[in-house]
């Protein structure tokens, strides 16, 4: 077993070992991953693993920064598997920045099952949301589905999925928000101002303005406070 490191070698599979039915391409190869995780342990049994599955090159990370460094050395892996509580930054964010930089299949393996956290994960372009605390077959199948070109979510947060991210307004007709709408409509409800909102999401307190004002329009309310409400009451964040 290699040893974390952006100097060192990654875990290898000898070639020729993959099943069949793991191909996630038409050529016969081995796939390649991109794990990150702040936990080595769990690292290390995820790399395993998968190589188990047929993972040709796993490479390993332990923070946003290595990830990124990662992924600028390696350019796309076939699949990468990352943790959403990293403790330098935001896995959301890594899992779009990834997706922006032609990574084909992002699985998020997450501790949390909470709503706001499922949407978003999918919303930023990963194909399935485990739990640390799924059993390995459950993980094992989720991962196979996004090799094979599917999606997959753990069956304990399948339901959260089924709602959207659709709110009820004040005449009770479902309305659908938009993912920056919801990550607004998050940052009023952790009390920042929109001059803050605009600072954390890099937008103009203008465009700030703009977005609460679609989302009262959608919601039949211009009441911060009631915006937030319908959100929560619906599940669409926390």
């Amino acid at each position: 077993m290699a040893a974390v490191g952006l100097g060192q070698a990654v875990r290898t599979t000898p070639a020729g070992t993959m099943p069949a039915n793991m191909v996630p391409h038409p050529r016969e190869e081995l796939f390649s991953v991109l794990v990150v995780d702040d936990h080595p342990l769990l690292r290390e049994a995820i790399a395993a693993r998968l190589m188990q599955m047929g993972a040709g090159t796993v490479h390993e990370a332990a923070s946003v920064a290595e990830a990124r460094a990662r992924a600028l050395a390696t350019g796309p892996c076939d699949l990468a598997i990352l943790d959403l509580g990293l403790p330098d930054g935001s896995g959301i964010d890594l899992v779009t920045e990834l997706r922006a930089q032609g990574w084909p299949r992002i699985v998020v393996l997450a501790s949390s099952d909470d709503p706001y956290a499922v949407r978003a994960a999918f919303q930023a372009g990963a194909q399935a949301y485990l739990l640390k605390s799924a059993s390995p077959m459950v993980v094992t199948d989720g991962v196979r589905r996004v090799l094979e070109g599917g999606v997959y979510a753990d069956p304990s947060v399948a339901p959260v999925l089924a709602a959207g991210t659709r709110v009820p307004g004040t005449d009770n007709t479902p309305r659908e928000l938009s993912a920056r709408e919801v990550e607004v409509l998050q940052l009023v409800a952790d009390g920042r101002s929109n001059k803050e909102i605009g600072e954390a999401l890099n937008l103009s307190a203008l465009t700030v303005k703009s977005h609460l004002s679609r989302i009262g329009r959608k919601l039949g309310t211009g009441d911060r406070a009631q915006m937030v409400a319908l959100a929560m009451r619906a599940g669409v964040i926390r």
